[in-house]
């Protein structure tokens, strides 16, 4: 039968793995779709990376997703007349609006919406947190802080605020730009939003990108956790961005908040990706440490949808190593005789839809008869969201005629896709089935499946049929 894996693998492209054979050796090691991080691709970069990722994917005969990752309002200070300065604990420090070059007193800051924003007793993070400082008093030309640890800044470092809700949109000049030109190639699955904190933000993508492309809400401010219900809700899938999280809030909550927001998203049957430092070490090393691979089984064993691998593919000195890495943690995690019950306990009860009740039957008859696969028909993608939700202990075929339905659903657990001709048979549909989990390898002679699709066909969202058939 054939070695596949449930959880799915997001693999960054960059300087290490442009390159179109370095692509299909990512895909041959186990990497389902590919991110495209605007932060650093031009817009001729990102088309040449398309074009590079669907030759594999025409070679492969795999539907292969392609998300986009747009930079946001990336908020950092200005320069320093020597580059760095040394500042003292409990010192006081100034960030204006005056576009000079700053000393150990003061330095700009080219962001009016922080200090239209900021008060009294707000923190600032400086360069990933490594500088903290606090807020005394505030108008709209200048704050003034005290450094309550750290000593060093230099120029054009970061700026975090973990305790300041900023009223500006995610989107930038640069983010529109970007998105206009994505949208343009017609051949994006997905688009990460930076940096979400409110719903509002959703809202405003969703105008410009309507339902061309699916929206996913990274998760990297802590203030996007005071709207979470709201902004999954507006979301089609969302990215636990664990880096710049733990930034802005203490270490040891984010393991738990990536567990908490792992189920919030299974319980509304929206895919999750955890994402950041997940193999750190592989930028430089052919192995990981054992607390990375402990890490990446976490994500696994709380069945994440999708865990992405961010430098160590996209710049570092081992891309597939580190891609064939996650392949054989993933695939070991989902083998262990603990698996299937940890999965099983963390189940959301199904709504009361026609489509959730079907996956729930097709999930218990495929357990109670031993079934070789369950083979969903889906051309919006809601189905194979809906029985992915499930997540049934058998391989979930999703057949689609639509190909941009089946490279979005490339991200989602469980599924595995196939774009095959729409069909207006009962029978018909029944006999494609077989044939494809038996060509695909998951099943033979003897074995049985079960079907599921909506009568009459051709409607999105109408699944109310389920058949089991014989191969």
């Amino acid at each position: 039968m054939k070695q596949y894996k449930k959880v799915k693998i997001l693999a960054t492209l960059g300087p290490a793995s442009s390159e179109e054979h370095i692509i299909r050796q990512l895909h041959a090691a186990g990497a389902d779709l590919f991110r495209i991080n605007m932060s650093h691709a031009s817009h001729d970069m990102m088309r040449q990376l398309i074009r590079h990722i669907r030759a594999v994917e025409l070679q492969s005969g795999r539907p292969i997703g392609i998300l986009a990752d747009l930079q946001g309002p990336k908020l950092r200070i200005g320069r320093f007349a020597q580059g760095t300065v040394e500042l003292r604990v409990g010192q006081s420090f100034t960030l204006d609006n005056r576009d000079e070059p700053g000393d150990n007193s003061r330095v700009f800051l080219p962001h009016p919406e922080i200090f239209a924003a900021v008060k009294a007793g707000d923190r600032l993070l400086i360069d990933d947190g490594k500088l903290h400082l606090r807020v005394e008093k505030a108008d709209n030309e200048s704050m003034t802080t005290t450094v309550v640890a750290g000593t060093k800044i230099s120029d054009r470092k970061g700026v975090s605020l973990p305790d300041t809700l900023l009223t500006v949109g995610v989107l930038t000049d640069k983010d529109r730009a970007d998105l206009d030109a994505l949208l343009a190639t017609g051949e994006i699955d997905w688009v990460a939003l930076s940096f979400v904190q409110r719903p509002e933000d959703l809202i405003e993508v969703r105008k410009i990108a309507g339902d061309r492309v699916g929206l996913m809400s990274k998760i990297e401010k802590p203030q996007a956790l005071d709207h979470i219900d709201e902004i999954i809700r507006l979301s089609d899938a969302l990215m636990v961005a664990r880096g710049d999280l733990g930034v802005e809030m203490p270490l040891e909550s984010v393991p738990g908040l990536q567990k908490q927001l792992t189920r919030a998203c299974r319980r509304a049957g929206k895919p999750v990706v955890i994402a950041t430092q997940m193999l750190e070490s592989m930028i430089s090393a052919p192995v990981p440490t054992r607390a990375e691979v402990s890490d990446v089984a976490t994500a696994v064993f709380e069945g994440a949808d999708a865990i992405m691998l961010s430098a160590e593919s996209a710049s570092g000195d081992y891309p597939v190593e580190a891609v064939a890495t996650m392949t054989s943690i993933a695939r070991n995690v989902e083998l262990d005789p603990l698996y299937a019950g940890i999965i099983n306990k963390q189940g959301a009860a199904p709504e009361a839809t026609g489509a959730d009740a079907i996956s729930l039957a097709a999930h218990q008859i495929a357990v109670t008869l031993g079934l070789a696969a369950i083979v969903c028909y889906t051309s919006s993608g809601t189905t194979g969201l809906r029985a992915a939700r499930e997540r049934p202990p058998v391989p979930i075929i999703a057949l689609s005629p639509v190909v941009q339905t089946a490279r979005r659903l490339s991200l989602v657990w469980g599924l595995y896709c196939v774009t095959t001709d729409d069909t207006t048979d009962i029978d018909e549909t029944v006999k494609r089935a077989c044939a494809i989990v038996e060509a695909e390898g998951f099943g033979g002679q003897g074995d049985s499946i079960i079907i599921s699709a909506g009568v009459p066909f051709g409607i999105p969202g109408s699944t109310n049929m389920l058949r089991i058939a014989e191969l």
